[in-house]
């Protein structure tokens, strides 16, 4: 044990002293690795906080909840635009037919989007903010949050009262330091009584419900400004049912599909004119985007590492070279071959895992500097430290074994006369 640790201990120590008696030839050399694992690390690293933001975006809504639309999350509207055209609008009244029929839901809300519109408040103005309304089960099934003053009571859904839940940047816009809650703004001459400002959505990449940009009104009080039932390509409405505790997400989607060809009357050989999506869809289309971006970090990380393992073997000839004596003194005072064999490996190690090391320390940096400037969070994870420090040690072994291979086998004497 003594003995390995002595190996160990020299090798690192000549490890260094070949760093710092030929910067140069080291650098240039330890280059290719460092580009290496940071090309790979970084980019399985860009793409873990990617997923990881996707899979957060789709386990706050919950895998759950089902969204009830007029065409596909995975079907091009523009190739099948006439018959798409055909299918009637999501509307209330299947809302009010399915939270009548559904058995395996929790709840079901319903949510119709009214368009772009302009806001006011004495003499500033907003222009652009989406006015939409819905259903009060829209709360707790979106997950949507307030950060000042409240949302609907009851009653002013049922009455339609002229009140409003408005985004955070629309806050901050039209607003500015003054507190909105209980102001009176104007939305196309209709005043309305500001009751809530919307918790900020942030920046995730999935974000079906983003209501930064906002404005949210009771459904009875949109009935009195809006046509909610205004045809068009993508559909204005949208329910969202969520299943109940226990009950698989499959046999809710099947409920589902029978009530509402039930309730529309389609015959049984008739196609559904109605799509049902999940958060999971939008996150498996991501999938093959994500391989497809490990596999470009593998292909130019791996030319990299390549062309540094050759550098880093060309540092080991020269090595065994130079201390060619030494190696002769050595095994004539009895070391054994896999004693020299360890010794030049381990410092072959030790060179790439400097090389990697200084790789993982630029990836932190970078992507620290990026998580700053785009607002979103990136990090370099602990499993992917351990990658790039595993992968500069396989590097090392194979950089080091037939230089470290010619040294265990030289003839004590030859060498000791060269």
């Amino acid at each position: 044990m003594n003995n390995i640790f002595k190996i160990v201990r020299e090798s690192i120590i000549q490890a260094i002293q070949q760093l710092v008696g030929n910067k140069l030839r080291s650098f240039l050399s330890l280059l290719g690795i460092t580009i290496g694992i940071f090309c790979i690390i970084g980019v399985l690293s860009a793409v873990d906080s990617l997923e990881d933001n996707v899979r957060s975006s789709v386990e706050k809504l919950g895998n759950d909840v089902l969204f009830i639309d007029k065409f596909s999350w995975t079907e091009d509207p523009g190739a099948n635009y006439f018959k798409i055209m055909r299918r009637p609008n999501i509307d209330f009244e299947d809302y009010e037919a399915m939270d009548e029929r559904l058995r395996t839901a929790e709840m079901v809300a319903f949510q119709v989007g009214i368009g772009s519109r302009t806001v006011k408040w004495r003499n500033n103005s907003v222009s652009g903010p989406y006015l939409f309304t819905g259903t009060e089960e829209i709360v707790p099934v979106l997950s949507m949050e307030v950060e000042k003053g409240r949302f609907f009571s009851s009653s002013e859904y049922r009455y339609g009262s002229n009140k409003v839940v408005i985004g955070s940047v629309v806050a901050e816009e039209l607003f500015g330091q003054v507190d909105p809650i209980g102001k009176i703004v104007k939305v196309n001459g209709r005043k309305m009584e500001v009751v809530g400002v919307f918790e900020k959505s942030g920046d995730s990449i999935i974000n079906i419900n983003n209501v930064d940009e906002a404005l949210f009104v009771p459904y009875n009080f949109a009935k009195k400004i809006a046509n909610l039932k205004q045809n068009s390509l993508f559909g204005s409405g949208s329910l969202m049912i969520k299943g109940r505790e226990g009950i698989p997400i499959e046999e809710v989607k099947a409920e589902v599909t029978g009530a509402l060809r039930s309730h529309r009357r389609l015959q049984p050989t008739e196609e559904s004119n109605f799509a049902i999506n999940q958060m999971s869809i939008l996150s498996n289309l991501l999938d093959g985007f994500f391989n497809v971006l490990n596999l470009v970090g593998m292909v130019i990380g791996g030319f990299a590492i390549f062309v540094g393992m050759f550098s880093v073997a060309n540092i080991m000839f020269v090595s065994v070279k130079e201390r060619t004596r030494i190696i002769g003194v050595k095994k004539a005072l009895g070391a054994k071959q896999w004693i020299i064999l360890a010794e030049f490996l381990i410092e072959a190690v030790i060179l790439c895992i400097i090389g990697g090391l200084v790789g993982l320390v630029f990836i932190a940096l970078i992507l620290m500097i990026l998580s700053e400037v785009i607002n979103f969070d990136m990090y370099l994870s602990v499993a992917n430290i351990f990658w790039g420090i595993g992968l500069s040690i396989f590097i090392g072994v194979l950089s080091g074994m037939i230089p470290a291979l010619r040294a265990s086998a030289m003839d004590p004497v030859d060498a000791m006369r060269s």
